[in-house]
């Protein structure tokens, strides 16, 4: 299964990972719009998707699905905004921007592994 995986210790919350998501994603510089997070505290946290596929069975319009891949994808034209995959996904790794109806997550696509100059996070197969 493809998923985004983490050394916090490595992490120096420089925020690129966050930058080039959200940039590729939503094509705007926007934090709070990146598919995952870094919270600066006594010690950096990332929070991202893990793939274990809670969402998928709390979602009432089953507009979430596992691809061949193992990551789990929303398909947007079936999402009602309901946010329960918000709201229960164990990680905290689904996101909500009010400019948005759909929620967001992480899809593993690597790029914020590329923009990452610590090597704090990286895909695991």
């Amino acid at each position: 299964m493809k998923r985004l995986d983490k050394n916090e210790e490595l992490c120096i919350a420089c925020h690129a990972c966050e930058e080039v998501c959200s940039k590729a994603f939503f094509k705007e510089s926007n934090l709070e719009k990146a598919c995952l997070r870094i919270i600066e505290g006594e010690k950096v946290k990332i929070i991202n998707c893990t793939q274990c596929g809670v969402c998928i069975d709390i979602c009432p319009v089953e507009a979430l699905s596992r691809g061949s891949n193992g990551v789990v994808r929303i398909n947007k034209k079936d999402c009602v905004g309901c946010l329960m995959c918000v709201g229960f996904c164990p990680e905290e790794a689904f996101f909500q921007h009010d400019d948005h109806v759909e929620p967001f997550k992480c899809i593993a696509c690597g790029l914020c592994v590329k923009a990452c100059p610590t090597d704090a996070i990286f895909i695991k197969q």
